[in-house]
């Protein structure tokens, strides 16, 4: 049997979560978030799973008839992080997650896959350009330079090395 790259993932239980901004702006919030579990066998879990994760954010039950596209950009990320959610994985591949928000809303995202990783103790692969922020979240971080790994180490002790600062936090 040939199974399509999504597929691969979810037997894996690796979870993507894109860069790009991916809801669905015209389906509500609940029938974007129910497209997580498109690729399960079992539907009835994809509902459990949405119904634990409307109980948890109140962002998103409060909006869950409304179409996506009335959520504010942090509400859209917290939608499509969620939607990852519904597969159950226990591996987030997360892409960009702070880029073209605003700072209160990169705090609530950094501070939703900090309760992510360490409350519901899902392993996070992050890429993040926002090196400050990246290196706070990260138990171990790499730093590239043209795709290259320039400098690796505990996040803590790359914040303080002053080769990275001067590289990537202004100095």
């Amino acid at each position: 049997m040939t199974l399509t790259p999504a597929q691969k993932l979810c037997k894996v239980g690796i979870a993507y979560i894109l860069q790009d901004n991916s809801v669905f702006p015209d389906m509500t919030v609940e029938e974007n978030l129910l497209m997580g579990g498109y690729i399960k066998d079992k539907q009835d879990e994809a509902y459990e799973e949405a119904e634990r994760i409307f109980q948890k954010y109140e962002r998103l039950r409060n909006r869950r008839n409304q179409p996506a596209k009335v959520l504010s950009g942090g509400e859209r990320r917290l939608l499509e992080i969620s939607r990852a959610l519904v597969m159950k994985p226990s591996v987030l591949l997360v892409d960009e997650p702070s880029i073209g928000l605003e700072p209160k809303y990169i705090n609530m995202v950094f501070e939703i896959l900090e309760d992510l990783q360490k409350a519901e103790k899902k392993t996070i692969i992050l890429v993040e350009q926002n090196a400050k922020k990246g290196l706070e979240f990260a138990d171990i971080g790499y730093v590239l330079v043209s795709g290259q790994t320039a400098i690796a180490g505990k996040g803590d002790d790359l914040l303080k090395n002053p080769d990275v600062g001067r590289l990537f936090l202004g100095g």
